[in-house]
């Protein structure tokens, strides 16, 4: 009964965001896909995260969206999730899910909560971030960069990372009591989202800077995420060919969740 609880959920969401245009069709069967196995292996708490992460990150992708076009056409991928996308974001956490189902530990919450407060860190700093007035820097050197660009940090996207880490450990903290779990104190649980989405914001930030694989275009000269921009196909610039974006958002959360789950042990 659960898992036809959880699909019929996680298919009215869905459905309601591919009619929002938040998800291509491939994303909305993605996400009913995953909000089911959520549910119906785990409880509130696994589910209620993953809900929290999606409606607060499609809720900032359309703040001021008409200023972001722009910057849109530079990313692999826009605001409109497709299955890679979902799946990059939430994929980690489902595996999490199903080994918590099968073989029950503790460190499976923990580097849940790393890893969603990963994803939800590096969108809210996404999101805010494009909408500062000052252009940001690299995560390397400090150098002024182009809006949009992979690597670039500033301190409003920075702020909004921690603030999204933070909310999901808050979240996570409210969520674990409402499902009768093991109880763990608030500033701990606080602490591991902080610092586990920070973590993997950050990782992001370097691995985009590093080894994710941009193009050229081939009108502008501007890099880029995005295969075409000005109406051209984009050539291969620099990077590891295969680290596309949806590939750096899961070595991040990998990351994020290590993080957390360091902290989930240490903090008293």
């Amino acid at each position: 009964m659960l898992w036809v609880i959880g699909a019929c959920g996680a298919l009215l969401v869905a459905g309601a965001a591919y009619a929002k245009q938040s998800l291509s069709l491939s994303g909305m069967l993605a996400a009913v896909v995953m909000g089911t196995i959520y549910f119906g292996a785990g409880n509130a708490f696994w589910f209620g995260i993953l809900l929290l992460f999606f409606i607060s990150s499609s809720m900032l992708s359309k703040l001021h969206h008409e200023n972001k076009a722009e910057l849109e056409l530079t990313y692999d991928k826009t605001g409109r999730r497709d299955a890679g996308q979902v799946f990059a974001n939430g994929g980690m956490g489902m595996l999490l899910v199903l080994l918590n189902a099968i073989y029950p530990l503790e460190i499976w919450g923990f580097l849940f909560i790393g890893v969603m407060a990963t994803v939800t860190s590096d969108t809210w700093a996404t999101e805010i971030g494009t909408l500062s007035k000052k252009p940001p820097r690299s995560v390397l050197t400090g150098k002024i960069l182009q809006a949009g660009t992979s690597g670039g940090v500033s301190l409003p996207g920075t702020l909004a990372a921690a603030a999204g880490g933070a909310f999901i450990g808050v979240a996570s903290w409210a969520l674990r009591a409402a499902s009768g779990m093991p109880d763990h104190s608030f500033l701990r649980l606080a602490l591991a989202g902080l610092v586990g989405g920070l973590a993997g914001a950050f990782a992001d930030s370097i691995l985009g800077a590093t080894v994710q694989r941009m193009n050229r275009c081939t009108k502008c000269g501007r890099e880029v995420e995005a295969s075409q921009h000005c109406g051209q196909r984009t050539v291969y610039a620099r990077g590891w060919r295969w680290m596309d974006n949806d590939a750096v958002n899961a070595l991040s959360s990998v990351i994020g969740g290590a993080a957390a789950l360091l902290i989930g042990f240490t903090a008293s």
